[in-house]
């Protein structure tokens, strides 16, 4: 099994979060009906939620638990 790098986890961090956060941004209007207010929830929400993931992927990285050694004959 390859190894994933680091920039690898962040592009995913990335590319997860953008996704997430246009849901969140949909979201934040349909309940507050304010697009101030939308703004300001997703676009915090965007910055955290990349660090968090980032590091998330990284510690699981290391566990081992659930992946399988694959032999290629």
């Amino acid at each position: 099994m390859a190894k994933v790098n680091h920039k690898r986890s962040l592009a995913k961090a990335f590319t997860w979060r953008i996704t997430g956060t246009i849901d969140t941004f949909v979201l934040s209007i349909l309940i507050t009906k304010q697009i101030k207010f939308a703004l300001a929830i997703s676009g915090t929400e965007l910055v955290t939620k990349i660090l968090l993931y980032y590091f998330h992927e990284r510690v699981w990285e290391k566990v081992s638990w659930g992946e399988q050694e694959v032999t290629t004959d």
